[in-house]
């Protein structure tokens, strides 16, 4: 078999068991469910996740990390992120470059997996792990606009500082096995490849289709926000044909293959003007299914963007399940009462603020409602210290996300960052409660 094709005699059962139970998931009918509860909350929660997450947020995500591993030559990855690089260079690019992406703390593992594997070292993929999406733009204006600018400003400030510590400390903690890491990527060899502003364009596209196609609708009429919501959907056509006119004129994809693909996309979009999700969905059907008969490059990329599916979907359904079997969603039970949070939570005392940390490290937040939910808690008690520790805590981990940072980094690395996270969460919130 040519390099690159996908051997789907091999794939094929795992392809059909996650795409049968995402489709279950997606169209499961709450109403039978005999029972309510916990139960209930684990499999609504699941349903929610499958509609709202995967087809445009996690498909995009995945595609974009096999690009990393396939198309970014892994000596501009040590150049800028790697071991060896220059720390203040390191750091820098891991924040500001998770921090354009406005993505879910499971929505970035596949591009963390994708530099990681890539090459990047431990503390500015670490950097980058946390930056993601705990420095959200959108976030931090809503934050200011409906918790109060003190909130606002604190989280803004404590997410660019802790994604540089908590950086810092993992490559310390961990610099013995950096080192021997970084031993394996020295001799590697330069070699003849595209121009960089080829491959930019490129990234800048799928990039803008995960960014765009996820555009939430801004709570105002007017304003920069809402216009971009008005035109999210022609904002994410404009950069899927960037992303498809990569493919072809610089990736090596058949012409033919582009024609279909934009063909059936353009042909969905006129058959369901009203509903743009089913072009989108046309798009990343037609795209998989001829990327992973492609040789070359772009049947390399199906390839590592499908291995990247295969380790992150199922232990991402396993902790949605328990998330919602624990938490429930929000404004409802799981096991655990939400008055015990908001009980717990209350004042700003060291034990609130350890709490507030932990339960947002393990609590599953999709991006922006985490100020819907502490603006509940505030009105129910909670401190202005805990509030601060959830949501530098909250956004950057959850219990899905934390069970597929343990397969890429293992468990001493991923405790290792639980911690990091949870302590600097919590004397940050203790230090603002006191001077709130």
């Amino acid at each position: 078999m040519p390099d690159g094709i996908t051997d789907w005699r091999r794939e094929w059962r795992p392809f059909a068991l996650i795409t049968g139970v995402f489709l279950g998931a997606y169209y499961f009918p709450l109403q039978v469910l005999p029972f309510g509860g916990a139960p209930f909350e684990a499999v609504a929660l699941t349903r929610w996740y499958a509609r709202e997450h995967v087809l445009l947020c996690l498909i995009p995500a995945f595609y974009i990390a096999g690009a990393i591993s396939v198309f970014v030559r892994q000596q501009a990855v040590l150049k800028y992120l790697g071991p060896r690089a220059p720390k203040p260079v390191a750091y820098g690019v891991a924040s500001v470059s998770g921090s354009v992406l406005a993505v879910c703390s499971c929505t970035v593992l596949p591009l963390f997996g994708g530099i990681y594997r890539g090459g990047a070292g431990l503390g500015p993929a670490t950097a980058f792990l946390y930056a993601g999406p705990a420095i959200n733009v959108l976030a931090v204006i809503l934050t200011a606009r409906v918790l109060g600018p003190g909130l606002g400003i604190a989280r803004a400030v404590g997410a660019v500082v802790f994604a540089i510590v908590i950086g810092v400390l993992m490559h310390r903690l961990f610099r013995k096995e950096e080192l021997e890491r970084g031993a394996d990527w020295v001799d590697l060899a330069e070699e003849d490849v595209r121009p960089l502003w080829q491959t930019a364009l490129f990234f800048a596209g799928m990039v803008g289709v995960l960014v765009f196609a996820n555009w939430g609708q801004s709570a105002s009429d007017s304003g920069i926000w809402a216009t971009t919501f008005a035109w999210k959907w022609k904002l994410t056509a404009l950069f899927a044909a960037l992303t498809l006119l990569g493919l072809w004129r610089w990736m090596g994809m058949r012409g033919r293959h582009a024609l279909v693909i934009a063909g059936i996309t353009a042909a969905l979009a006129v058959v369901f003007p009203a509903q743009p999700g089913i072009s989108f969905a046309g798009a990343v059907v037609a795209l998989s299914a001829l990327a992973s008969i492609s040789d070359g490059e772009v049947g390399e990329w199906f390839q590592a963007s499908w291995d990247f599916a295969k380790l992150i979907l199922p232990l991402l359904l396993l902790g949605i399940l328990l998330a919602g079997l624990l938490l429930g969603r929000p404004g409802e039970e799981g096991i655990i009462p939400s008055a015990w949070v908001a009980d717990a939570v209350g004042g700003n005392g060291l034990g609130a603020n350890l709490f507030a940390s932990v339960a947002g490290a393990f609590m599953y937040f999709a991006t922006l409602t985490e100020v819907p939910i502490l603006e509940g808690l505030l009105g129910s008690g909670m401190g202005q210290g805990p509030a601060l520790a959830l949501l530098l805590a909250g956004p950057a981990l959850s219990l899905p996300s934390i069970l597929v940072i343990r397969s890429i980094m293992g468990w001493r690395k991923t405790g290792a960052f639980i911690v990091l996270v949870v302590v600097m969460a919590t004397f940050t919130g203790l230090i603002y409660g006191l001077v709130a």
